[in-house]
């Protein structure tokens, strides 16, 4: 093993959590170094909502206005039954005329390229996947698999779901199966501005739409299975055929799709936790609270980690008090969102037709304020600590 580098803060992992918090970090004048796992920083994925509660905290560490110009803004949302009858529509966009604060899509890419776009190159190390860590005197040594280690004194794992640091400091973490599997495709077409963003649930599954921007949609489409990779093999044809009872709109998105333009992934999450803070190390985003993508919120949750942590290592001299007050303001939210979205991913999936006419009926019937209620609480956070 070669000569091991030294860093004072490490961050493991080059995704949305990790790059965003090495921006809140360098704003509050913290220099930290970034580990990334893959040789060039690809993001998988389609596209993704960035909800107010995320722009606001992008907004905080002043890179809102980078991300919205490669997004488009999202007004409301809609929910369809498989014949295209409304079922319940939401204005999701409650806080703009408040606090100027948008809810946006944009494509998974375009928000890496953003953020990277804030990252001094020589701050970013590649092609390090880890294997573990060891404790020492001076905080970590990490290992990776290439058989090389780097030390830090301080370690911020931003690694992703299937973290091996996580897993070494909780052995009995454990990532669920949700019991469906998805698609996630990017569609190009000139009736873009025809759609709006809307998700379909029938017997069959559930297909989402959602604009993006320069004639492009994001869309993803979820099938029950009792088995992990059972429907990996699935077509761009085969979907089509699975969904061809969901109304017009469904049939237009994936006909305007490219086959190279579709990715598969079962759906999972980490069924919670109850400790972020170990020592001198954090766990944030995925690695700390995955969740399913029902409610939306996976990605705003890594960067509401982000700016909150950087808030709360800048105001206190101690690295692991600060970390400790970060798990006390997070757990609590982070937890609410991994289990509600993981109930509504329940309900969203029935396949029992009577279920499926008791659960769109009690939709119809919930009072819009209380709608809207529910989907505004979410916005609502303070980013001072």
């Amino acid at each position: 093993m070669s000569e091991k580098q030294h860093y004072k803060t490490l961050i493991i992992g080059g995704g949305i959590a990790g790059l965003t918090t090495a921006i809140a970090l360098k704003r509050k004048g913290i220099s930290a170094k970034i580990v990334e796992a893959t040789p060039h920083l690809k993001p998988v994925g389609a596209g993704l909502s960035l909800a107010a509660n995320a722009m606001k905290a992008l907004r905080h560490i002043g890179i809102a206005e980078a991300v919205i110009q490669q997004g488009r803004q999202l007004n409301s949302f809609s929910l369809y039954n498989a014949a295209g009858k409304l079922i319940k529509k939401g204005h999701t966009d409650p806080l703009h005329s408040i606090h100027g604060i948008s809810n946006f899509t944009i494509h998974r890419a375009d928000l890496h390229a953003t953020l990277l776009s804030f990252i001094d190159p020589d701050d970013l190390i590649t092609a390090k996947r880890t294997s573990g860590f060891l404790k020492t005197d001076k905080g970590y040594e990490i290992q990776f698999e290439d058989e090389t280690a780097i030390s830090c004194e301080q370690l911020i794992i931003a690694e992703g779901i299937n973290s091996p640091l996580r897993q070494q400091l909780l052995p009995s973490s454990n990532i669920r199966f949700s019991g469906y599997t998805c698609w996630r495709g990017i569609a190009t077409t000139d009736s873009v501005n025809g759609l709006e963003t809307s998700e379909t649930w029938g017997k069959k599954g559930r297909f989402g739409i959602v604009p993006l921007s320069d004639n492009t949609i994001y869309w993803f489409a979820c099938i029950n299975t009792p088995d992990r990779g059972s429907l990996k093999n699935y077509t761009l044809s085969d979907l089509q055929h699975h969904f061809s009872d969901f109304h017009q709109n469904v049939q237009l998105v994936l006909a305007n799709t490219a086959a190279e333009n579709v990715i598969w992934g079962d759906i999972s999450d980490l069924n919670p936790i109850y400790q972020y803070a170990f020592d001198n190390a954090v766990l944030i985003g995925d690695a700390a609270h995955a969740t399913t993508p029902n409610m939306g919120q996976g990605a705003c949750m890594a960067i509401e980690d982000a700016v909150i942590l950087a808030e709360c290592i800048a105001g206190r001299s101690d690295f692991n008090e600060a970390i400790k007050h970060f798990e006390q303001l997070r757990l609590k939210r982070t937890h609410t969102v991994v289990n509600q979205s993981w109930k509504l991913g329940k309900i969203a999936q029935l396949e029992n037709g009577l279920l499926i006419a008791l659960r769109n009926t009690a939709f119809r019937l919930l009072p819009q304020k209380k709608y809207q209620q529910q989907l505004e609480s979410l916005y609502e956070i303070e980013f001072t600590v």
